[in-house]
C-alpha cells in the first residue's frame, strides 16, 4: 500500500496505468463457473466507419456500470467487444475516400475494390478499440468479434441456409427501397423521412373516344407518370361516376389505360384522381395487385428513365421531371401547378432520394418471427427499461413487413446460393456444399455462379448475441453465456438492431437473446442536433473531453445527466463539475490518511464499535452510509443510475466532506485516543464503502484512492460489492441535522453581516429538549459555526429576547441569537446599510416614475413586465434593508 498519496490527483498519469494493470491481472475475462449464474453483455458492435463519437461513450458508460457492478458482486461477468462491418456505411467511406484520390470503385473492382475496405477496417477498427481503452471500458479483449470474422461468417451463411429450408427467407420480384447513389434496396428502416417544400402538377389525361374530355390528376412526382398503368378514383365520387370503366391515354406516352375505382382513394387530395404507378409507389403497388394492373417499371438503376420511357430514355429522373413538365405545358395538358410540402424518403446513408421501384430481392418472413417476438415482452420474459418503449415495440412489430435481406453492395457477407446456367438455384453454408447439391441434380460438369449481391448489415447483427459465442459450434462459451442477461443500446436502434435480435435468437436459439432492454438516449450536440459518423464536428472524439477533464468525469457526466430513454446535450461546464468532484473526494482521502497515525494498516479491518462510544457526528454519517447503500442498491436494480449517481455524489460531496470531515476535525485534534480512533475507523470505512459503490461510474480515481486505503484484496475492481439492507439510525441523523440547520443559521447571519470568517461570535441557542445533545456536542458546533465556545451559551428557553441581537427561529423550533456587538461596527453597519438603503430608494423611485409614464404604454409587455418584477425586487430589498437598520437601533 502506497505510504503517501500525492498532492493532486493526476487522471493523465493513472487513467492508462491501471487499465493496463487492469488488463494484465485478466480481471477482464470471466472464469466460466457452472456452479455460478453468469452476467454477460454483448457490446454493441461500432461500425467501422471511422472514430468513434460522444454518442458511443454513452454506451461504454451504462454497460461498464453494470458489468463492474456485477462483477464485484462475484458473478463470472463477459462483456464481449466487437466492430460491425456496417455494408452499405462502410462502404459509402470508402468509396468517398477513393474519389478524393480521383479513383471509383468500379475502376478496382470487386475484389480489389474489398481489399481496400480491409485496409480501413484495420485502420478504423485500431482506433475504435483504442477509443474503447481510454473510456475504461472493461471488456474482455480475449473474446473480441468482427462481424466478418470466419467464424460469425459461416454464423451467417449458416443462418441463412437454416430459414432458407423453413420457408422463412425467399426470393422475388417486389417493391423496395432503392438508393440510386447506392444502387441497391435498403428496408424501410433505413430510409429517413423529411419534410420538403415541392410542387403539385395537375395533369389532364385525355379520355379515349371523347374528343375534348380530360380527367386531371395531381401528382408531386411527374416523371413516375411514365410508368402509369391507370386512373383511380373513389367508387362514391359523384364527379367520376360516368367516366369508370372508361379508357384515358397517358399523355406523351399516348398508352390506352383504365379508369378504375378503388376505395383506398382519398377524394379530398387534389382533384380526388390519382394516377396509379404499381411499379414505383407502395400504395400503387398494392392497388395494382388488387386490380391485376401492369407494372412498368421506369427506372434504371441509376435512377435515369428507360427504355419504357420512351423519348425520355436516357435522362436523370429530374431531368426527365423538367422536359416531361415543359411538354406537357406545350401541350396544353398542365392544368396548373401548386406549392405542395410533402415528405422524401432519403438514404439514412448518403441522404439521396430514394425510388420506390420493383427488383428481384432476397426476403425474411417477418409474420411467423414477430408474433413469439410479441409474446416474450408482453409476458415479462423480456423487460425494456424505459417501459414506455413496450408499446412502440408493439406497434412496430404488429405492422411489421417482410424485411428486404439483400443489398447490391460488394462489402459484407455475400448471400449463400449459387445458380447454375440453366437458372437453379442451390443455397449452402459454401461452395462445396452448393457443388454437391448440383452435382447431384445437373451432373458432374456443371458450373455455379455465387450471387453477386450481400447481406443487409443487420442479419449479421441480429445474430450478435450467440454467433459471438461460437454458434453454430456447440461451445463451452454458447452453454454457459448464452442467454445473455441484458441488451443496452440507444432507442434510435430498438428496431434495425433489438427487435431483430429477439427475432433471430428465439428462430434459431430457441430461446430469448437476453432478459433486459435498457434503452439509453442520444448524446446532442450544444445546439440539438444528434451526433453522428455523418456529421462528426471538432470535439465530437471523446478522446478530446478525456484529455482535458478525464475519463472519469466525462463517464460520470453522461451517467448522471442521462435519465433511461432521454437525450442528452454535451456541456463541458458538467463534465469540469465532475472532475471537480473526483479531486475533491481525493482530497479527502488525503486528509483521511493523513490523519491515521503510526499504523494505518489497522483500519483495514472495520469492526464497528459501541455505537454509545461513537460521536454524535460518527453515528449520523455511518447511519447516512447505510441508507446511501440501501438507495443505490434500490435505484441500481431499477436501472435508475443517474438517480443513484446524484445520491452518492451529493453524500460525498455535501455530507462526507463538507459536514463529516469538518466535525472529525474536533475529535481528532483533541485528546481523547479512543475517540480519535473510532473517527479514524469511520472516515476508512465510510469513504472505503462509498468508492465501492461509486467505482461503476468512476472507475480510476476509486482504484486509484482505494490502493493508497487501508484495505484488504489486490483491487477494487473486484472488491465485494456492499448490499443493502443496512440499519440506519433516524435518532442520530434527526440530532445531528438539528446541529446542521442551527449552524446553517449562524452562517446565513456571518454572510448577512459580512463577518470576517476567522471572527468567533459569541450565540444564544434555545433548543427546548435537544439542550443535552447540544451541550454534548458543543465543541463541534462551535467549530461548525465559528463560534466563541466561552460566549456560546446553550439554553432550553429564553424568556427575553436579547437587545442588539440577531434572532432567527428555524423550523424545528430552535432559536438564535447572536449578538450584534460581538460581529460588527455598530457606526460602520449603520452607514453602509443607510447608503445601500438610499440607493434602493432611488431606484424605486427612478422605476416608478417610467411605469407612470407613457412608457407601460408604448414598450412591448414582456419589457414593461421586467420593469415591474425590477421594481418588486427593490422594494423587498428596501424593507429587508430596513429591518436591518431598525435591528442596529
Amino acid at each position: 500500500m502506497p505510504s503517501e498519496m500525492p498532492k493532486t490527483y493526476d487522471p493523465h498519469e493513472t487513467e492508462q496505468r491501471l487499465y493496463e494493470w487492469w488488463e494484465a491481472r485478466g480481471y477482464f475475462t470471466p472464469k466460466i463457473d457452472p456452479s455460478r449464474k453468469p452476467f454477460t453483455i454483448v457490446i454493441p458492435p461500432p461500425n467501422v466507419t471511422g472514430e468513434l463519437h460522444h454518442g458511443h461513450a454513452m454506451f461504454v458508460g451504462f454497460e461498464d456500470l453494470l458489468i463492474r457492478w456485477h462483477r464485484m458482486r462475484g458473478e463470472p461477468t463477459l462483456w464481449l467487444p466487437g466492430t460491425d462491418h456496417a455494408g452499405i456505411a462502410t462502404q459509402n467511406v470508402v468509396e468517398k475516400a477513393l474519389a478524393k484520390q480521383g479513383i471509383s470503385r468500379k475502376e478496382l473492382g470487386r475484389e480489389e475494390f474489398v481489399k481496400r475496405v480491409w485496409e480501413w477496417k484495420a485502420e478504423y477498427g485500431g482506433m475504435i478499440t483504442r477509443q474503447i481503452r481510454r473510456l475504461g471500458a472493461s471488456v474482455d479483449w480475449t473474446r473480441e468479434r468482427f462481424t466478418m470474422d470466419e467464424q460469425l461468417s459461416l454464423a451467417v451463411r449458416e443462418a441463412f441456409v437454416r430459414m432458407y429450408n423453413k420457408g422463412l427467407i425467399y426470393r422475388g420480384p417486389r417493391l423496395v427501397n432503392w438508393c440510386p447513389r447506392d444502387e441497391s434496396a435498403i428496408s424501410d428502416l433505413e430510409v429517413e423521412h423529411e419534410e420538403v417544400q415541392g410542387n403539385l402538377w395537375y395533369i389532364k389525361y385525355p379520355i379515349q373516344d371523347s374528343p375534348g374530355e380530360f380527367i386531371t390528376v395531381a401528382t408531386t412526382r411527374p416523371e413516375t407518370m411514365l410508368g402509369d398503368t391507370a386512373v383511380a378514383v373513389h367508387p362514391e365520387d359523384e364527379r367520376y361516376q360516368h367516366l369508370i370503366g372508361k379508357t384515358a391515354r397517358l399523355p406523351e406516352l399516348d398508352r390506352p389505360i383504365p379508369i378504375i375505382a378503388d376505395d383506398t382513394v382519398d377524394r379530398a387530395f387534389g382533384t380526388g384522381a390519382v394516377k396509379v404507378t404499381p411499379a414505383h409507389d407502395p400504395n400503387d403497388y398494392d392497388m395494382g395487385i388488387k386490380h391485376n394492373l401492369p407494372f412498368i417499371n421506369v427506372m434504371n438503376t441509376d435512377a435515369t428513365i428507360n427504355e419504357n420511357g420512351g423519348p425520355y430514355a436516357g435522362l436523370d429522373r429530374y431531368a426527365a421531371r423538367k422536359q416531361l413538365v415543359a411538354d406537357l405545358e406545350r401541350d396544353g395538358l398542365l392544368a396548373k401547378i401548386e406549392p405542395h410540402t410533402l415528405s422524401v424518403g432519403t438514404c439514412q446513408r448518403c441522404h439521396t432520394v430514394i425510388e420506390p421501384l420493383i427488383s428481384t430481392q432476397w426476403f425474411v418472413k417477418t409474420g411467423p418471427l414477430a408474433e413469439p417476438s410479441i409474446e416474450v415482452v408482453r409476458s415479462g420474459k423480456i423487460k425494456i427499461v424505459p417501459q414506455r418503449f413496450e408499446k412502440i415495440y408493439y406497434q412496430w412489430m404488429e405492422n411489421i413487413r417482410d424485411w428486404c435481406i439483400s443489398r447490391q453492395l460488394w462489402w459484407g457477407h455475400r448471400i449463400p446460393v449459387w445458380y447454375a446456367p440453366d437458372g437453379s438455384m442451390f443455397c449452402a453454408v459454401d461452395e462445396a456444399g452448393a457443388y454437391e447439391q448440383a452435382r447431384a441434380k445437373l451432373g458432374p460438369d456443371v458450373k455455379l455462379e455465387q450471387d453477386p449481391d450481400v447481406l443487409d448489415t443487420w442479419f449479421s447483427s441480429g445474430l450478435w448475441p450467440f454467433s459471438t459465442l461460437g454458434w453454430p459450434q456447440d461451445t463451452e462459451d454458447l452453454r454457459y453465456f448464452y442467454p445473455t442477461s441484458v441488451l443496452e443500446t440507444g432507442y434510435d436502434i430498438l428496431f434495425f438492431w433489438v427487435a431483430r435480435m429477439v427475432m433471430l435468437g428465439i428462430e434459431i436459439m430457441g430461446e430469448i437473446p437476453f432478459d433486459t432492454i435498457y434503452l439509453h438516449g442520444i448524446m446532442r450536440h450544444t445546439d440539438g442536433t444528434k451526433m453522428s459518423k455523418s456529421d462528426f464536428r471538432p470535439g465530437d472524439n471523446p478522446l478530446d473531453v478525456i484529455a482535458d477533464y478525464s475519463a472519469d468525469a466525462f463517464r460520470f457526466f453522461i451517467i448522471t445527466s442521462a435519465s433511461p430513454g432521454n437525450d442528452v446535450r454535451i456541456n463541458l461546464d458538467k463534465i469540469a463539475d465532475a472532475r471537480n468532484f473526483a479531486n475533491k473526494i481525493w482530497n479527502a482521502a488525503r486528509f483521511a490518511i493523513s490523519n491515521l497515525g503510526d499504523h494505518p494498516e489497522q483500519y483495514a479491518n472495520w469492526h464497528k464499535p459501541d455505537p454509545n462510544a461513537l460521536s454524535l457526528a460518527d453515528r449520523w454519517i455511518l447511519s447516512r452510509a447505510h441508507g446511501l447503500l440501501n438507495d443505490v442498491n434500490a435505484l441500481f436494480r431499477e436501472y435508475r443510475f443517474n438517480e443513484a449517481a446524484q445520491n452518492l455524489y451529493h453524500f460525498l460531496w455535501d455530507e462526507y466532506c463538507d459536514w463529516y470531515i469538518e466535525a472529525s476535525k474536533v475529535t481528532l485534534n483533541g485528546g481523547d485516543e479512543a475517540a480519535k480512533h473510532n473517527t479514524r475507523a469511520v472516515l476508512v470505512h465510510v469513504l472505503e464503502h462509498a468508492l465501492r459503490l461509486l467505482h461503476p461510474m468512476m472507475p480510476f480515481v476509486t482504484e486509484e484512492i482505494w490502493q493508497h486505503l487501508p484495505h484488504h484484496g489486490e483491487a477494487l475492481i473486484v472488491a465485494q460489492w456492499p448490499e443493502g439492507g443496512r440499519t440506519t439510525a433516524p435518532a442520530a441523523e434527526a440530532d445531528f441535522e438539528r446541529i446542521m440547520d442551527t449552524v446553517r443559521a449562524v452562517r446565513n447571519a456571518r454572510s448577512e453581516f459580512n463577518v470576517e470568517p476567522g471572527k468567533r461570535i459569541a450565540a444564544i441557542v434555545a433548543v427546548g429538549e435537544h439542550a443535552a445533545t447540544f451541550e454534548t456536542e458543543r465543541a463541534v458546533f462551535a467549530s461548525l459555526a465559528r463560534l466563541d465556545a466561552a460566549q456560546l451559551k446553550i439554553v432550553e428557553t429564553v424568556e427575553v429576547k436579547p437587545e442588539n441581537a440577531y434572532s432567527a427561529v428555524l423550523a424545528s423550533g430552535i432559536q438564535l441569537y447572536l449578538p450584534l456587538a460581538g460581529m460588527i461596527d455598530f457606526e460602520k453597519e449603520k452607514k453602509r446599510i443607510t447608503a445601500e438603503l438610499d440607493k434602493a430608494r432611488s431606484d424605486a423611485e427612478r422605476t416608478t416614475a417610467k411605469l407612470e409614464s407613457d412608457f407601460a404604454q408604448k414598450a412591448p409587455e414582456a419589457v414593461v413586465a421586467r420593469e415591474r418584477d425590477r421594481l418588486s425586487a427593490t422594494l423587498e430589498r428596501i424593507n429587508k434593508l430596513q429591518e436591518q437598520l431598525d435591528g442596529l437601533k
